[in-house]
């Protein structure tokens, strides 16, 4: 069989073609005999894509053609001992890949139909039984379903790298935030977060910024678990219901830090604390919601605390004063007024 192109003349519908190539390279690896060799040309003939089919007589040739090339569509003929299909299979699909595969034979389809799947094929075709469109469509369905392969594999991978600058980030913003609540004494860190790396590029040193494991604070001193614990189980309503439904929570806490005379360093290392075990917790979920909330509840939770300490400097600095009535305050004056003066004796 001669090399071979034939342009589209029919369509199929958009929900079996959508993301399909418009041409395809088709291999066609035979037996001597060219068992199904009229039936692949009925296939490219009545395809609705461009179909060009190079043939590879025996199981050499056919390997040799499938490492150096890459094709969309692939049919074996199924014609022991001379040419093996399950086994050729067998051996293509475990380098890896996964180009649409189609077994042609003799044997019916309840005898080879079930090894073909085992060994990796997308179908069976007997070529004694079928017809070329009822090749067509198993072509067109193998080749959508490597094409949804590929797509769903990217997919998955540009999630998993999403999810990676996700949690990088999130580490980013714990690392500079405990710069804040560092020891003033000591010499201030120069050091910063490198650019996003690629998986090779990543350093593989204990000081890179890539991992939220990394991230480890002491817990906070002189604070009562319980506190923490209610702290946790305020930042975790808080990612989920957000600013604005815990208002009343937040000046409540507000004022116990207050009392408890917390600077707002202390209160941030608090925060630091539960917010790092929380997202250490989160495994391979995305952590951008959670470090934007818990951002905002530090926000929050430090403006009130600066307002409780306002109002407490405010009632300390203008201590109340005991006021009158009007009538009382008069009845004093006329007391003060009537009462007589009593001369000095040093006159």
């Amino acid at each position: 069989m001669g090399t071979g192109l034939k342009r589209a003349t029919k369509s199929i519908p958009a929900t079996v073609g959508q993301g399909l190539p418009s041409h395809w390279r088709t291999l066609y690896i035979c037996d001597r005999s060219r068992t199904g060799a009229w039936l692949v040309e009925s296939f490219a003939a009545e395809s609705p894509a461009e179909v060009e089919v190079h043939e590879a007589p025996g199981r050499t040739a056919g390997l040799a053609r499938l490492r150096d090339e890459i094709f969309d569509v692939i049919f074996i003929v199924h014609d022991p001992p001379e040419l093996d299909a399950i086994d050729l299979t067998v051996a293509y699909r475990t380098g890896g890949t996964d180009e649409a595969l189609i077994v042609l034979g003799r044997q019916s389809e309840q005898e080879l139909a079930v090894p073909c799947y085992e060994a990796g094929a997308d179908g069976y075709v007997c070529v004694s039984t079928a017809t070329s469109h009822v090749l067509k469509w198993t072509a067109l369905r193998a080749v959508q379903r490597c094409h949804l392969t590929r797509q769903n594999r990217r997919f998955q991978q540009s999630e998993l790298q999403r999810l990676q600058r996700e949690r990088e980030e999130a580490l980013r913003v714990l690392l500079h935030q405990k710069h804040l609540i560092s020891d003033p004494s000591s010499e201030p860190s120069t050091r910063r977060c490198e650019p996003l790396r690629t998986t090779s590029q990543r350093p593989s040193d204990d000081s890179s910024c890539d991992h939220l494991s990394q991230f480890e604070l002491p817990e906070p001193p002189d604070l009562p678990a319980k506190l923490i614990a209610h702290y946790r189980e305020l930042l975790r309503a808080y990612i989920i219901m957000g600013s604005g439904h815990l208002g009343i929570e937040l000046r409540e806490l507000a004022d116990v830090f207050a009392t408890a005379g917390l600077s707002p360093k202390e209160v941030l290392h608090l925060h630091l604390y539960v917010a790092a075990e929380l997202i250490r917790g989160l495994g391979s979920r995305s952590t951008r919601h959670v470090i934007t909330r818990t951002n905002l509840l530090i926000m929050e939770v430090l403006l009130q605390l600066a307002e409780a300490y306002r109002s407490r400097y405010r009632d300390a600095s203008r201590p109340p004063i005991q006021l009158f009535f009007p009538q009382f305050e008069q009845c004093m004056r006329d007391i003060t007024a009537s009462r007589p003066t009593i001369p000095d004796e040093s006159c």
